[in-house]
């Protein structure tokens, strides 16, 4: 009969005689497998989770219930929308589904606390990306583990000058009690509008009719509080158990990083050998697992750092210039200086072939995709140029770069006033063990030009890479844009200033990055990482590692990720050279003579198509690029709580999926719940279709907790 609010509930009869034919259905499940479970259930296989990170003190991100959180579903497409979920709907919880231009502090702030009325959030990305900006990350990144502190130039401390990112709302750092999805795919997301408009729309604002649209997210998460809890947990399981429970795992991957003339890894540097080193960062981060796009945070300035190491090695003089140069990668530098924390630490203690005495200066990428009036920016650092060596040094290393600019006409060197701290940078690393002569290049002079630091809008769109329209993939792989343009000249001036830093003299107007090869590399990591170039410069073994969108860049526990190995193997493609082997010798090269692993990496390659394009020309590749481990210290050294070094874990999990269908009343939802969940385990044993999520893959795994009837109520007739 009809109740007051505009819903509808069953008589007792009709009750059941409801659960007898719901009983029937649900059994008959059991002998065709998943068949019902697909007409009641639509599951969105294009979402990314909001997943819970932690450290030495704090957790942050979301997480579902055990079970997994269910709530009507209410779309906001604007914030007088959200009056319904807050106040007025008769059916909480809700589930929001949001306009991605509302997914902001101010409004997540609202929804946080009314968290009794909200069982989760689906965020639509917005189309074109807020005008605005939008960065969940903080104003100052990095607080507290660069080089300025209350003991070291403590008036840049905590980012008391300036903020480095204005727009960071903070957002990515907060703890949410409820799931958060983002909805990757625009078709998904009709699909569930439509079904809101289809069920949960009523006249006049009124209470909506059973049956109702509704969403289900699972994302629940293992660990809590903190690092140091979440550790010492899965330490204790690891002691007393056959088969521990881990609950957290360490952020780690590796460093990326090669030298332009080799030296013997299996030893250290001599103290006098004079090395310079070039840097840049590898990884970003956005709200969402996994979604970390990267393109002005990381991917422009790693690009320019691989187009400047071609250019420099094709000097014809490269293998006998006075000191040597190396390029590194630094993996983790979001989460507190992961990479270039490691690797200092690394060198203090004589656990890498090149030594902190042996840096002669340091020269760093920031991002470096969005100059104005083609300025590019000398951040130094003022506490260090205290000491007159170090004045000294640093003059001679901004001298070098301008003269280095000054014949490439699409780039202009600017200083800038002693007195300004260094942005959030790896130097800062190496600053805090040692006084290093260093600079940073980026395309700001304070506040970041990137309005979507570490965010899911910091794509290609960001830092304009754009193809003409109509265009094959194999003809936008080698189109060169305007950008790339732009950053072949970035990359030249860095190749032309780290030839003179190394000494050398003779052939610095010759040096030149390839515009072609910044082109390719940026379409590759930012629009389809499946093209004919990827291919032919990694092993056979990974090629399924590239998958036809653009490559993410968040760091993760489980590595090398996708994007470290095609870094590792684009520079030792661009910096390397082909060798007569064969696969076996390339695999084991101590069976030539000629050869020494101690000097080179050896890397068995596709190669590219021959000429009738149908089989491959695989190759041996000999390089200097290698991996280096960019785990914190803190984990090594079992500090879980260190103030010293970063301490970011992520938590395990065991299901993340989403999926929406119609919920017939909360009072049959009840009755049918516990008789669900007894076929959910039955089927789970019968039908071997049901398996773990494929997280690399975000395959759903199916799941059997049916809430209403077949998936055809959802279509419209």
């Amino acid at each position: 009969m009809a109740t007051a609010g505009g819903g509808c509930v069953a008589d007792p009869g009709s009750r059941s005689l409801l659960r007898l034919l719901s009983f029937c259905v649900l059994l008959a499940g059991l002998c065709e497998g998943n068949s019902v479970e697909r007409k009641i259930y639509i599951p969105l296989n294009k979402t990314a989770p909001c997943v819970r990170l932690l450290n030495a003190t704090h957790q942050i991100g979301c997480q579902s219930s055990i079970s997994g959180d269910t709530g009507v579903i209410h779309v906001v497409e604007k914030e007088e929308d959200l009056q319904w979920v807050l106040t007025d709907g008769p059916n909480p919880p809700y589930v929001v589904l949001l306009e991605g231009t509302l997914f902001t502090r101010d409004v997540m702030e609202k929804l946080k606390g009314r968290s009794g009325r909200i069982a989760g959030l689906a965020v639509s990305l917005a189309k074109p990306s807020p005008a605005s900006g939008f960065s969940p990350s903080v104003q100052c990144p990095n607080d507290g583990f660069g080089v300025y502190s209350n003991s070291y130039g403590s008036q840049f401390a905590h980012c008391r000058a300036f903020q480095w990112n204005k727009v960071g709302d903070g957002l990515a750092y907060e703890d949410f009690s409820f799931p958060i999805f983002l909805l990757e795919d625009e078709n998904e997301t009709n699909v569930i509008k439509q079904c809101y408009r289809d069920h949960n729309l009523s006249p006049n604002g009124s209470a909506p009719a059973f049956p109702l649209c509704a969403m289900q997210l699972f994302s629940h998460m293992h660990a809590v509080v903190s690092t140091v809890t979440c550790m010492r947990r899965s330490l204790i399981q690891s002691s007393f158990s056959i088969s521990p429970e881990i609950v957290c795992d360490p952020l780690s991957d590796y460093n990326v990083w090669s030298l332009l003339k080799p030296i013997n890894t299996s030893g250290t540097l001599e103290p006098d050998d004079r090395v310079v080193v070039a840097a840049t960062r590898l990884d970003s981060r956005s709200f969402f697992w996994n979604v970390a796009p990267g393109a002005e945070s990381a991917v422009a300035s790693f690009v320019t750092q691989l187009a400047a190491a071609e250019a420099l090695q094709k000097a014809p003089d490269a293998a006998t210039l006075p000191r040597n140069v190396m390029f590194v990668f630094f993996q983790g530098e979001t989460f507190d200086y992961i990479g270039s924390s490691r690797m200092v630490y690394d060198m203090e203690n004589g656990k890498f072939p090149v030594q902190l005495e042996n840096i002669d200066s340091f020269v760093e990428l920031g991002q470096v995709a969005l100059r104005n009036s083609l300025e590019l920016w000398m951040h130094t650092d003022p506490m260090s140029q205290k000491n007159e060596t170090v004045l000294n040094q640093v003059e001679v290393l901004l001298s070098t770069l301008e003269q280095s600019g000054a014949g490439v006409p699409t780039v202009v060197l600017r200083r800038l006033n002693q007195s300004q701290p260094l942005p959030p940078s790896s130097l800062q690393r190496f600053l805090r063990a040692r006084n290093v002569s260093g600079v940073v290049l980026a395309d700001h002079s304070d506040s970041f030009h990137n309005l979507y630091y570490q965010s899911i809008y910091d794509t290609a769109e960001n830092i304009n890479v754009t193809y003409p329209a109509g265009q094959s993939p194999e003809e936008d792989l080698n189109f060169v844009t305007d950008t790339a343009k732009a950053l072949a000249g970035v990359a030249t001036v860095l190749a032309r200033a780290l030839y003179r830093l190394a000494g050398g003299a003779s052939f610095n107007d010759t040096i030149q990055a390839d515009p072609h090869t910044v082109t390719r590399l940026l379409y590759g990591f930012l629009v389809r990482a499946n093209n004919s170039w990827f291919q032919s410069i990694l092993r056979p073994d990974l090629r399924s590692y590239l998958g036809d969108g653009p490559l993410q860049h968040y760091i993760a526990v489980s590595s090398p990720t996708n994007a470290t190995y095609v870094v590792q193997y684009a520079l030792a493609n661009l910096t390397g050279k082909v060798i007569d082997l064969t696969r076996e010798q390339c695999q084991d090269p101590s069976q030539v003579p000629t050869e020494n692993k101690d000097l080179y990496e050896y890397t068995w390659v596709q190669g590219p198509l021959n000429a009738n394009e149908t089989d491959r020309l695989p190759r041996c590749v000999r390089s200097t690029a290698r991996l280096a481990r960019a785990l914190s210290p803190a984990f090594e050294l079992k500090q879980w709580g260190s103030t010293e070094y970063s301490t970011w874990t992520e938590s395990r999990w065991k299901d993340i999926r989403a999926r929406i269908f119609l919920i017939a009343s909360k009072e049959l939802e009840a009755e049918f719940g516990s008789m669900a969940e007894l076929l959910d385990v039955a089927g789970k044993g019968l039908n071997q279709l049901s398996v773990e999520a494929n997280l690399q893959e975000w395959r759903l795994k199916p799941a059997f907790s049916p809430h209403c009837w077949p998936r055809a109520c959802l279509q419209r007739a």
